[in-house]
């Protein structure tokens, strides 16, 4: 991932000033690395230890997601509607 996408994605989904470190921010950034580890694998299926790791962040993503749920519902259902993720 090159700098100046990971901070145009920062930029995006930022709660305030600073910010790198919110579950927003930390969704955004995973489901970019998911989108470029799934672009991979399609062409070399075979790569079983980046298969591991795309499931590790996968539920990382899961993980924080449902954090989300617990902690801010709109903030959850705001972060699904921008990324296009299923509920």
């Amino acid at each position: 991932m090159s700098d100046t996408s990971k901070k145009q994605v920062i930029d995006k989904f930022k709660t305030h000033e600073g910010d790198t470190g919110s579950p927003e921010v930390q969704i955004a950034l995973l489901s970019q690395r998911i989108e470029k580890v799934k672009d991979h694998l399609k062409s070399h299926g075979h790569d079983n230890h980046s298969r591991r790791g795309l499931l590790s962040m996968i539920n990382k993503r899961r993980r924080l997601l449902h954090y989300l749920t617990r902690k801010a519902e709109d903030r959850y259902k705001d972060i699904i509607g921008k990324l296009g993720l299923p509920q």
